[in-house]
């Protein structure tokens, strides 16, 4: 099957559904599909069709392309594929040009669309219908289908994938060490942990917290920010560490980061928000959004407890293998074959 996938973000940039659309093209690959790979921003391994500029979606800054003549170019990759699937098809410019391409069409959503969104769904829903009702529809978990109109069909629930086995790094694990992966914004949380470490150090003074995604210029006792780092250092990190907390404050519609960090073998603790609920389960402890004290407490119990450790590592490698790509691929795949035979 000859299948192209698009992503309306900056595919130079870190992000969730950039990496998504990166790993599902050589999972295709891998399997003897032949894939393009479609979006704005400069690099190897994709067509680019423009250039992005940050604007603000759900609480962060994202990588967009707006340049009218993209349009056109988005139409010139995609004119070889059998299937064109096209990630936050809403995201302008690339998601609007890639449904307007005369091919089956495999539309899929990612995030928890916030409250103008789903006016904007609502409101504007039936003027959207045609092009979505003529698509496959697929989102990455019950929180991101939440506002699709009933109008455009039901959504096949697909959630996001990972290597598990490449998590799977033989490194030694520090007991000590926290980590916190993302990016440097507001609604992931990282200030939440930074005010809680203090209390966790005057318990468990050998505790170190490791910033992966961020750098910033000074560090608190016992932090240590690494920045960016490449996917095979971001699995060194997780594997060595005993726990990873997720103190997001909202906005999300899955959770990415707490599937890498269950195939890593780390104990989670993760916010009480419904993805995160979704996609662990039972095999993670969770704290309320922006609650300080209730994020010291639960970690300097957990590092405290090698029991609890043991516990949630087991039961987040049984559950994360769900995410394996060998999984996510083929429901994609059935996907594919639904939009091109309907």
């Amino acid at each position: 099957m000859n299948v192209g996938i698009v992503c309306p973000y900056d595919l130079g940039a870190p992000g969730g559904v950039q990496r998504v659309c990166m790993d599902l093209a050589a999972q295709l690959r891998g399997m003897g599909d032949s894939v393009i790979l479609v979006g704005p921003g400069e690099g190897d391994g994709w067509i680019s069709v423009g250039s992005t500029i940050p604007i603000m979606a759900n609480e962060s800054r994202v990588p967009v392309a707006l340049t009218p003549a993209l349009m056109g170019r988005v139409d010139d990759a995609l004119a070889g594929v059998d299937v064109v699937h096209v990630h936050e098809p809403l995201i302008p410019l690339v998601g609007w040009a890639a449904m307007r391409v005369e091919k089956p069409i495999v539309a899929t959503f990612h995030a928890d669309p916030p409250e103008w969104a789903r006016n904007l769904y609502s409101r504007f829903g039936k003027w959207l219908t045609k092009p979505f009702r003529r698509a496959s529809i697929t989102a990455v978990s019950d929180v991101a289908a939440s506002a699709i109109p009933d109008d455009w069909g039901a959504p096949h629930i697909i959630p996001n994938g990972v290597d598990v086995s490449s998590y799977e790094v033989d490194t030694p694990r520090d007991w000590n060490r926290v980590v916190f992966l993302g990016r440097d914004d507001p609604r992931k949380g990282l200030d939440v942990i930074l005010e809680a470490w203090p209390a966790i150090r005057a318990v468990h003074p050998e505790a170190h917290l490791m910033v992966v995604g961020v750098s910033r210029n000074e560090a608190p006792d016992g932090v240590t920010y690494a920045g960016r780092v490449r996917e095979g250092e971001k699995r060194r990190l997780l594997a060595g560490s005993a726990v990873m907390v997720a103190p997001n404050l909202g906005g999300e519609s899955f959770g990415i980061v707490l599937a890498e960090a269950m195939a890593a073998g780390c104990a989670v603790v993760a916010s009480d928000i419904q993805a995160f609920r979704d996609v662990a389960q039972h095999a993670a402890a969770y704290v309320a959004p922006g609650d300080v004290e209730g994020w010291s407490e639960t970690v300097v119990t957990l590092l405290r407890s090698p029991e609890w450790i043991d516990s949630l590592q087991s039961a987040g490698r049984r559950r994360v293998r769900d995410y394996d790509w060998a999984t996510v691929t083929a429901a994609y795949r059935s996907v594919y074959e639904e939009a091109t035979t309907s």
